[in-house]
């Protein structure tokens, strides 16, 4: 009987994900005893690893087949026992948002992606990795504040800022406003290094990395180092960019880094004053095809808008400036999006290699 139990489970169909139950790997036990089916599901955090809409079709489908018994579903939650082993405190997921060249919106776009998640109920935090441009600090307000310290458990740690219900570090905060960061590689990647591990980020459920763009020494020692879920990867429509995102894919899959999809930023203006209208300043589709003929998701296109570049400057991102804004509609799709991503990957960090 637990055999027919699970093939029925494992025909179920995850309506979000389009993939069946069985494909996801989360079944852990069933338990059949007088006239109740227990099914236990073991997964990895967010929890939304498996829909409430497929747990009630799967007690709908063995009530079919065994109705006169009482069918409960019940879902666990683990944590990953290498981030587990990596981190200081609980990060469920590391995500690198990443582009081929500079230009793009790459800041831009993890500043509201950001936001865009933490309005789901997770908790969210931002690593301004670009230690030669920080942005993050423009872009949350937060800029001449400095991160406080705290002693723990014999060490000192850095306290994260937070603005808009996003936790934010950067290099940004241990620099003027107009001085440089002027290290060489070695440096560039213990400064990385430090910024990471000496801070006391809590319980988070998502952690963006904002990379400084192509392919060098941070994304490197990133890829050594940290057990990420997966890297997003930003680009415009034109070819110019599309040639280095192609660059960009081809080294998170030489260091077996799980590619999420491709963002296509800028992709279209409309005038205010003509909202039927879209014109293709940088080319049309680009990122679309890029995806496609790489084999690899889309997650979603955000519109060109004076509004994204204005509430950036202002430190108010447009996500959080405003919630109804086309642009906020797209960054909330490829938020859900990337989160869907992942829960495909099961949460599974890939093994690393030594370069």
């Amino acid at each position: 009987m637990i055999e027919k139990v699970k093939s029925i489970i494992n025909q179920v169909e995850d309506k979000k994900l389009k993939k069946k139950v069985g494909d996801l790997n989360l079944l852990k036990d069933i338990k059949i005893n007088d006239k109740q089916i227990d099914i236990y599901f073991e997964v990895i955090p967010p929890l939304q690893t498996l829909q409430c809409s497929t747990g009630t079709e799967i007690e709908n489908q063995l009530k079919n087949e065994f109705n006169d018994f009482s069918i409960s579903v019940h879902i666990d939650e683990k944590d990953s026992e290498e981030n587990k082993a990596i981190l200081p405190t609980k990060i469920k997921n590391l995500i690198a948002v990443a582009s081929g060249k500079g230009g793009v919106g790459k800041s831009t776009v993890t500043a509201n992606l950001a936001i865009a998640i933490s309005k789901t109920g997770a908790k969210v935090a931002i690593l301004d990795a670009d230690i030669y441009g920080p942005s993050q600090p423009l872009m949350y307000g937060l800029v001449n504040q400095n991160m406080e310290a705290i002693e723990k458990e014999g060490k000192i740690y850095a306290l994260p800022l937070e603005n808009y219900g996003v936790k934010v570090v950067s290099m940004g905060f241990a620099l003027q406003p107009n001085q440089a960061a002027i290290l060489r590689g070695p440096m560039l990647a213990g400064y990385f290094t430090m910024l990471f591990e000496q801070v006391d980020w809590g319980d988070i459920d998502y952690l963006l990395f904002d990379m400084p763009p192509g392919t060098g020494d941070i994304q490197l020692t990133m890829t050594q180092k940290i057990p990420l879920t997966g890297a997003v990867i930003v680009t415009t429509p034109q070819e110019v960019s599309l040639i280095d995102v192609r660059r960009s894919i081809d080294m998170f899959n030489k260091v077996n880094i799980n590619v999420l999809g491709i963002i296509e930023n800028m992709s279209y203006f409309t005038p205010p004053d003509m909202p039927g209208k879209k014109y293709y300043i940088f080319g049309e589709g680009g990122g679309k095809r890029t995806a496609t003929d790489l084999n690899i998701p889309f997650l979603g296109e955000i519109p060109l808008s004076i509004n994204i570049r204005e509430s950036g400057d202002e430190g108010k991102p447009i996500v959080a400036k405003d919630s109804d804004s086309v642009q906020s509609k797209s960054f909330k799709i490829i938020a859900e999006n990337i989160k869907n991503e992942i829960i495909k990957l099961g949460n599974k960090v890939a093994p690393k290699i030594n370069i």
